[in-house]
């Protein structure tokens, strides 16, 4: 017998089930029109932004979870809704704008839908982390922009939005966004010239609620890029043996294809380090990096590195570590940027980039050093890890901005 014929049987009997499980669903799980009971034994822990609520179920083999409604911020009216399944005897509401006093509404719900009589408690948030947040907000000028930093000893999620006011303008408008759940977190925002701008930044949380404004007159610092045919080699005995006739000097000769910086194809301990100087001494704002094309996101193409830099004359050699905090001081060097080049955009595998993929990563990526690192005369590129894994690293050009003065 031919198989579609005995396939078709079985396929409309998959079908059949299939409605009738979509149909059972749909309904309700129970008939039992009983009224349950109300939680009792009702006990509040109160913790920032939201609150604990534990309780006695009802001495009822039908109820389905328990139900807490309640207005989150009473100058919007703006409410949730939470559920707590029958197995727990505990539910969080959370997302409270203040630091105040609300009501919730409790009930249980039967596996028929029926509802209990409703419980009311008072529960007294802990200050909303996004207010504690708002408070430690700290602007200072920044490299064509201002820089923006916040504690969040809670990490919690919350966004910084930074808000930007045209000189002739009458509002403000969002120029940036971050979201973070970081202890720390600080970040610059870009693209201006020096002269005075007006911004601001407030604090959001996950809920919609949102600090006070933050207002400061900023000065934006002057940024430039520095000069390439000021920099030189300057390998020292721990940087990594260059192969393949490519030179250090390729970094920063203009040209993002041909040949490049590639150290020796060998089993050589990590980091595997480039270094040269700037023939200046600046403080650097942020770094273009373009890796090797044909190889994007492979090979020996950087996949977490760091920034090292020395303010020395000429600074000694020294054996630097896989991974070092920022800050971290060793010699004659200091850490200046820890780094990890983004995977593929699109989501896909590094093993199987898309084509847009590789027009993403064949730009080059930008880096921004941190605007506490110190002036440098000399630059250490430390490859931790390429993204074969392989114990060999390359590169092709690397672009520096900063200033000078």
């Amino acid at each position: 017998m031919n198989s579609k014929y005995i396939m078709l049987p079985l396929t409309l009997l998959m079908m059949a089930m299939a409605c009738t499980k979509v149909k059972d669903y749909n309904e309700p799980v129970s008939d039992d029109p009983t009224k349950p009971g109300v939680i009792t034994n009702i006990k509040v822990a109160n913790f920032n932004g939201g609150s604990y609520i534990t309780y006695s179920l009802p001495a009822s083999g039908n109820i389905l979870y328990v139900k807490a409604e309640y207005v989150i911020d009473e100058k919007t009216g703006r409410k949730r809704q939470t559920k707590s399944s029958y197995y727990s005897d505990s539910i969080t509401v959370q997302g409270f704008a203040e630091n105040k006093e609300y009501a919730v509404t409790l009930t249980t719900v039967t596996r028929s839908n029926v509802e209990s009589d409703a419980v009311t408690v008072n529960v007294f948030p802990d200050t909303p982390v996004y207010r504690q947040v708002a408070k430690t907000i700290r602007m200072q000028p920044d490299f064509g922009g201002l820089n923006v930093q916040i504690t969040n000893v809670d990490k919690k999620p919350v966004g910084v939005i930074v808000l930007y006011k045209p000189e002739g303008a009458d509002n403000y408008a969002i120029y940036e966004q971050k979201f973070s759940d970081f202890a720390e977190v600080g970040f610059s925002s870009r693209g201006f010239d020096t002269l005075p701008k007006q911004f601001a930044v407030y604090i959001t949380d996950q809920w919609g609620n949102n600090s006070d404004t933050v207002f400061q007159t900023i000065s934006p610092l002057y940024e430039e890029q520095l000069d390439k045919s000021k920099f030189f080699g300057n390998a020292l005995p721990s940087d990594g043996v260059i192969g393949f006739s490519w030179q250090l000097a390729n970094l920063w000769n203009g040209n993002n294809g041909g040949t490049g910086w590639h150290t020796v194809q060998e089993n050589k301990p990590m980091p595997i380090v480039a270094t040269f100087g700037l023939g200046v001494s600046a403080k650097i704002s942020r770094f273009v990096l373009h890796g090797r094309s044909g190889y994007e996101y492979a090979h020996g193409n950087p996949k977490v590195f760091s920034i090292w830099g020395s303010d020395k004359p000429a600074p000694a050699d020294q054996v630097l570590p896989v991974f070092a905090e920022e800050g971290t001081v060793l010699g004659d060097w200091v850490n200046m940027g820890n780094y990890e080049w983004p995977g593929p955009p699109s989501g896909a595998p590094p093993t199987a980039p898309t084509a847009t993929d590789r027009s993403v990563f064949n730009r080059g990526m930008e880096f921004n050093v941190p605007f506490t690192a110190p002036k440098t005369r000399f630059i250490r590129l430390a490859v931790s890890e390429s993204w074969s894994g392989a114990t060999f690293a390359h590169a092709m050009e690397i672009t520096l901005f900063g200033n000078t003065n």
